[in-house]
């Protein structure tokens, strides 16, 4: 029975840096010919970064990646690696236009190519917008064990390329996937691919990009199932891994190409004759993270790759001794370490003793940068020149502080963090130009309520290392307020976070009607009032920086409404 081992590259690409992509897949072809693989399967489009967006339809764009595929086919075969079949993503561009394609690389040549088939339209996704659609499918033949590939949504589709591939009678199914991460989505990813391998009636290796890109934050999660559903090995969430998979397949099939269903299906001779091997022992299966580890994590690697792949070596953000900035700074320092986070008190005459205390304690407990700017001298020129009362004379506050972020990361070289969460960016309960500003917002996507378990989450975890807890308890028991008026708390102008998280939840992320809120039991009052809320900030959020994604409704590239828009529920 024909043996071959495979290896499921789970790697972090940078989009758009085409030589620093090829020398990940070089690196970690290495890594899988020292592991004794036959054929290692990289993720989707890893050469090119996933998405590559408008550089998809910029032919100079996929002109180079075209020539750094080819280019890295010769690589690997100089670097003495040309024996290991090497299955990269990559953009391709042929008379019909972009295509989102994957190739097999062996030898010093690119033996195999396909072109994803199904194009997804939803959520994030704008592949119609850029890519033409495959119509073939190539098998290649390793050791005699025949191999078939589908890409990404070509998995999540039903039919299609891995129907053709049954009735094919392929051995094996490979996947590469840039598949982006919200909560839970790896409790789907498992049925997904049991049902793909039995539809297939063969293993299926599904290998997804690890990495922050803008907005997205893909996990890996990478999965191996035999033809029986079994779970053969699972990788870990949010680091790169190898994983070594051995198997003992029937092989033997004949090399006849034509039509089945919708695709042309070729045969590719790749290697044949390996010589036997001792076998590995089965992969090891990592437990999927609990809810809020994982989107810590995600949190984590969307901020590191953020700051990190756009050259910033260090982020500043205001510290109000509140929850949110507190979370932000804590996961500032677990993503990039305490000495590239520096925070700022900027207290006005407004803000409480307790909030000056609990800034200065989470600086001391986790050892970020830490100095005190008082904005009061500020805000006197604005409030006494202009008369600035009410609502003004808040908003300058915040637009202080704001101003004073900026100057300070012009200095200095920082990248400012927006501290906002998605609780508040929802009912606009924001200031542009002053809490809202800066480069990346880390906790965008995260209702209040969620930020909340977050930091219980974040100190239980130091305890159990033996830590000290980053995040002061008195930041997380406090009433949460903005301090911009005497005794002023978030429930003057908003209801309780819990209620609020439960009915945006619904509106936001479900996209429920009036009708529908009412019919889940929620006050028509206290829909009406939310709803208005929402609606009349939209020109608020499309001002606001990008930040992680985690939910499967993201304010930005998920939600997209008009600014100008006369409709309103109810």
């Amino acid at each position: 029975m024909p043996q071959l081992r495979i290896a499921l590259a789970q790697v972090n690409a940078t989009v758009g840096d085409l030589d620093g992509n090829a020398s990940l897949v070089v690196e970690w072809t290495r890594k899988a010919r020292e592991g004794g693989a036959h054929l290692v399967v990289f993720p989707e489009m890893v050469l090119t970064g996933y998405p590559v967006e408008d550089l998809a339809i910029r032919t100079s764009f996929a002109r180079a990646s075209a020539e750094a595929l080819d280019t890295l086919a010769s690589t690997l075969d100089s670097a003495g690696l040309g024996e290991v079949a090497a299955v990269v993503g990559y953009l391709e561009h042929d008379s019909a236009g972009p295509r989102n394609a994957a190739a097999v690389l062996h030898g010093g040549r690119v033996v195999a190519r396909q072109s994803k088939h199904h194009l997804p339209n939803y959520g994030v996704f704008d592949e119609r917008r850029y890519f033409k659609p495959g119509s073939s499918l190539d098998i290649v033949r390793i050791n005699g064990v025949e191999v078939g590939m589908v890409i990404c949504e070509d998995l999540w589709q039903d039919g299609g390329p891995i129907t053709a591939l049954g009735d094919a009678g392929v051995d094996l199914v490979v996947s590469p996937n840039a598949s982006p991460y919200e909560r839970n989505k790896d409790d789907l990813r498992l049925p997904l691919v049991v049902r793909r391998a039995a539809e297939a009636g063969a293993p299926l290796a599904y290998c997804n990009l690890i990495g922050g890109q803008d907005e997205l934050v893909f996990d890996g999660d990478s999965i191996v199932v035999a033809a029986d559903g079994q779970l053969i090995g699972r990788a870990p969430q949010f680091v790169e891994h190898l994983m070594l998979v051995d198997f003992d397949l029937p092989g033997g099939g004949e090399y006849e190409q034509g039509q089945i269903g919708d695709f042309y299906v070729r045969r590719v001779f790749v290697s044949d004759a390996i010589a036997p091997y001792e076998p590995l022992p089965a992969p090891r299966v990592f437990e999927p993270l609990s809810d809020e580890a994982e989107v810590w994590h995600a949190l984590v690697t969307g901020l590191r790759d953020y700051v990190h792949k756009n050259g910033f070596r260090s982020v500043v953000l205001g510290l109000s001794g509140g929850i949110d900035s507190a979370v932000v700074a804590a996961l500032a320092v677990d993503a990039l370490g305490a000495d590239s986070v520096y925070c700022v008190s900027m207290p006005s005459s407004y803000s409480s003793e307790h909030s000056k205390s609990d800034a200065s304690d989470m600086a001391t407990r986790t050892g970020l940068h830490f100095t005190t700017e008082p904005i009061g001298d500020m805000v006197s020129v604005y409030v006494d020149q202009l008369k600035l009362t009410g609502l003004a004379e808040e908003n300058i506050q915040a637009r202080c502080r704001g101003m004073l972020l900026m100057a300070l990361s012009n200095q200095n070289g920082h990248l400012v963090l927006a501290t906002g969460n998605k609780s508040e960016l929802a009912v606009g309960y924001s200031t542009i130009y002053g809490d809202a500003v800066g480069g990346f917002a880390p906790i965008k996507d995260v209702f209040k309520t969620l930020v909340w378990s977050l930091a219980r989450w974040r100190n239980d975890e130091a305890e159990k290392r033996g830590e000290v807890p980053p995040i002061p308890e008195n930041s997380i028991t406090k009433p949460p307020s903005a301090e911009l008026r005497p005794g002023q708390v978030d429930t003057d102008s908003l209801p309780d976070y819990e209620l609020l998280d439960a009915l945006l939840t619904q509106y936001v992320d479900g996209d429920r009607g009036y009708d529908d809120l009412l019919a889940a039991g929620f006050a028509p009052e206290l829909v009406d009032r939310v709803l208005r809320m929402v609606d009349k900030a939209e020109y608020k959020r499309r001002q606001y920086p990008p930040g992680t994604k985690i939910s499967n409704k993201a304010f930005g590239r998920d939600r997209r409404l008009p600014i100008t828009n006369g409709w309103r529920e109810g």
